[in-house]
């Protein structure tokens, strides 16, 4: 599994803005549909909202692709 890190600017980072940032989403509207549709876990737990906050040491996972989220 591949792993990207991203690191916080704020207090928090929003799943849609995360996986555009990852390369993961071309777009919000692509990012929606992943959310959507079941692809995106959040600390092994499939999550279904596009503006869920995320915030130091989460970790996504979508397509065979992990995100931590650091500082």
């Amino acid at each position: 599994m591949e792993m990207t890190e991203i690191k916080l600017r704020d207090e928090y980072i929003k799943l849609g803005q995360a996986l555009k940032a990852a390369g993961i989403a071309e777009s919000g509207v692509d990012a929606k549909y992943k959310i959507l549709e079941g692809q995106v876990l959040i600390n092994g737990e499939k999550e279904f909202q596009r503006g869920k906050k995320l915030f130091e040491g989460d970790e996504v996972i979508c397509e065979e692709i992990m995100i931590k989220i650091t500082r």
